[in-house]
């Protein structure tokens, strides 16, 4: 597991991509909680829109950021896992296996309790994801995983 061209081990690239995510989730989903609370205002007095949007922020700026953070450490722990095995030599022509496998797992065990045929989606889903990452990486000439967060 300690291998990583970067010098970083499983856990501290999993609290990097943590952090980030839970960070990106925030943003976005307070941004989105804004907009919510703006639309759906009460009254047009600026202490009611101000605490419409306060109360649409956090509630789906927390939401998102904490299910963009529980994805991101799964599928870490999930990539992980699969190097720490070395899966990719198991695979033949298809590289990089790992993080395509490590997103699968990731939806599948984050909607498992919905149902088998939930869980495939949001695994389907999830390998859809770092397809098309990996697609597009391709087409740019990137070096897949060059990054170094998540699936990037």
């Amino acid at each position: 597991l300690e291998y990583d061209t970067k010098g970083r081990g499983v856990v501290t690239t999993m609290f990097a991509n943590t952090g980030l995510a839970y960070m990106l989730g925030i943003l976005g989903g307070g941004a989105y909680g804004m907009r919510e609370g703006l639309l759906n205002t009460p009254s047009q007095r600026f202490r009611v829109k101000l605490n419409s949007v306060l109360n649409h922020s956090s509630r789906h700026g927390s939401r998102i950021g904490n299910t963009l953070g529980v994805l991101s450490i799964g599928y870490s722990l999930y990539e992980g896992l699969f190097d720490h095995f070395e899966i990719d030599q198991y695979t033949g022509p298809i590289q990089p296996a790992g993080p395509a496998l490590a997103a699968l797992a990731t939806g599948a065990t984050f909607k498992l309790q919905a149902g088998p045929r939930v869980a495939g989606l949001a695994g389907a889903i999830g390998l859809g994801c770092v397809s098309v990452t990996y697609a597009a990486y391709s087409m740019f000439g990137i070096p897949y995983g060059q990054k170094g967060w998540l699936f990037f």
